[in-house]
């Protein structure tokens, strides 16, 4: 278990740099498992309906997972605060409470999924080429979702704890199930989007057994049995109150990028295909500031329980410093070399043409990120979890939907569609910036 009082004395850089960099690793490392599936599809199954299908499958399986880790990170800020105020007892029976709650509520996602399937799809308005094996995708994943949530709730707990390298552990775990499992029944057996899904619940499954095998040799700085485990009502409720405001922040900024698959999909397999291939970029190009968004919630948690506010707030601008170092070389990266980092995923020319165009316009939220995922880690370890969902609503519903259905009206490329999500980022630290100086 790390120094519990590295996050509440003595410099600040050192522990946060020393704590973000597995959080770092373990995004990597999951955001290689999520595009191996695309790699992997986009290099052996050969046809566009096939990458557009593991592409529309993983958003949409993103929407119960963002309801998930959204109230996990109400569990990871509340065992934060324990463990800062050194109440580690208390901090024991929440994560017995959390693993009861999140359990139901992988048993209820799955059967929701499951039901809702067909309707979801067609809102989504899958291309008819890629229909059947988007379908085939989501259904594998969803009888997963019970390993899927448990990964989520593992990390969560250890990131409010203080440990960072557990869950690099885990999913780096996952990472290489996943790798093998794709190449064997995607590259030598030829089961398509079918066999991605089943390499990535494989994954999930193999990384929790051997998660649970290595936390029962792992000392915790409480006392943790199965009699832990039990559903208790106060403290089911305080990680509601600061995790739902959270989660429904998460779905519907999902729910934004949902909208804007759709109205990409309208445009045709190629530039679905396209858009899906630029998403996975993404995600890796935004690795540095989620990362420094996560580990400011557990620092600033742990700060405000032991009653040290100032600290905490000069941790956000040494985050917003070292994030901003990376972004600019992100920004850079992905403006001038989309066609070279989207043909990574793909051998298509078309697609990747697609996939360049859209990071070109995305590019500039490399930039704005950097101070808007610090902002709202900070303000989620101080327990304003309401403003965060505020301002992430305001940003999805009020400036990067409309933009994006008029960039396709007015202007209909993907440069100008990825333009997007950079002003809904900048709309977002502007309400940032107003709340943090009005309630310093």
């Amino acid at each position: 278990m790390q120094n519990k009082n590295q996050f509440t004395e003595g410099p600040i850089l050192k522990p946060l740099v020393r704590f973000t960099l597995p959080i770092i690793l373990a995004l990597l490392l999951q955001a290689m498992y999520g595009a191996v599936d695309l790699l992997v599809v986009g290099q052996f199954a050969g046809d566009p309906g096939s990458v557009s299908a593991v592409s529309t499958g993983s958003t949409m399986m993103n929407l119960p997972m963002m309801i998930i880790f959204g109230l996990t990170m109400g569990a990871t800020v509340l065992i934060g605060r324990k463990i800062g105020e050194k109440n580690y007892q208390e901090a024991g029976d929440i994560i017995g409470a959390s693993v009861a709650l999140f359990a139901s509520a992988a048993l209820l996602f799955t059967a929701l999924m499951l039901i809702f399937l067909h309707p979801f799809a067609q809102i989504m308005r899958v291309p008819p080429e890629a229909y059947d094996s988007t379908i085939r995708y989501v259904t594998i994943c969803a009888w997963g979702t019970i390993f899927i949530v448990a990964y989520n709730v593992l990390s969560g707990i250890f990131r409010g704890l203080g440990n960072s390298t557990l869950p690099l552990v885990f999913v780096a775990i996952a990472c290489a199930v996943n790798i093998a499992g794709d190449l064997l029944l995607v590259a030598v057996f030829h089961l398509g989007a079918a066999g991605a899904a089943i390499a990535t619940v494989l994954a999930q499954a193999v990384s929790v057994a051997l998660s649970l095998v290595i936390i029962a040799r792992t000392d915790l700085p409480f006392r943790f049995r199965k009699s832990s485990i039990r559903f208790n009502g106060a403290y089911i409720a305080q990680i509601m109150r600061l995790g739902s405001p959270i989660a429904l922040q998460d779905v519907l900024t999902n729910l934004s990028f949902l909208v804007v698959n759709a109205i990409i999909n309208n445009m045709g397999v190629v530039t679905s295909a396209g858009y899906g291939i630029a998403q996975k970029v993404t995600g890796f190009i935004l690795l540095i500031p989620s990362a420094f968004g996560s580990s400011m919630s557990a620092f600033v948690a742990q700060n405000i329980g032991a009653r040290k506010p100032e600290r905490a707030k000069r941790a956000l601008f040494t985050g917003m410093s070292c994030a901003l170092a990376v972004g600019v070389f992100m920004f850079l990266l992905s403006f001038f070399n989309g066609t070279g980092l989207s043909a990574i995923f793909t051998q298509d020319p078309a697609v990747i043409a697609a996939s360049a165009e859209y990071l070109k316009g995305f590019s500039f939220d490399c930039l704005m990120t950097c101070m808007l995922f610090c902002f709202t880690g900070y303000f989620n370890g101080c327990g304003s979890t309401m403003f965060v969902m505020a301002q992430g609503l305001v940003g999805a519903l009020l400036v990067r939907m409309p933009v994006a259905y008029l960039m396709s009206v007015f202007h209909p490329t993907l440069f100008a569609i990825g333009l997007a999500t950079p002003l809904a980022s900048l709309v977002s630290i502007i309400l940032c910036t107003i709340y943090y100086r009005r309630k310093r």
